[in-house]
């Protein structure tokens, strides 16, 4: 049943967060979820190819194909995936913007939650 996640059994350090990045290429994207995931940084990364990327930089107008990482995690967690993040990802300054989770189904919230504890095996 698709409901909101109750502030009360979420507390901040618990709470369901997604996080999204961006890779050049699906060897990367594969690499950083596995590390993420296998590190218990995050329960789950989709890698999502044929994004198109349109921005400035080096003053100049890009146009990139990228591999778009949703991260599903908590917040407790945010601070260690950052870090990973900035050592492992190619890019100078790589994407990372941070979701609320509002609500959900909440078996697979409690799965998330679950997945980044340390002794997990998640299910």
């Amino acid at each position: 049943m698709l409901r909101a996640a109750p502030s009360e059994c979420n507390p901040m350090t618990e709470q369901v967060i997604v996080a999204l990045s961006t890779c050049p290429d699906e060897a990367t994207a594969k690499r950083l979820a596995e590390v993420l995931v296998s590190e218990r940084l995050a329960t789950c990364v989709n890698r999502v190819g044929g994004v198109a990327s349109t921005y400035f930089w080096d003053g100049r107008l890009q146009d990139d194909a990228e591999i778009l990482l949703i991260i599903k995690t908590t917040a407790a967690r945010l601070a260690g995936l950052e870090a990973r993040l900035q050592a492992l990802h190619p890019y100078e300054l790589p994407e990372l913007v941070v979701l609320p989770v509002l609500g959900g189904n909440e078996r697979y919230l409690q799965w998330v939650r679950t997945g980044v504890g340390e002794n997990s095996e998640g299910e």
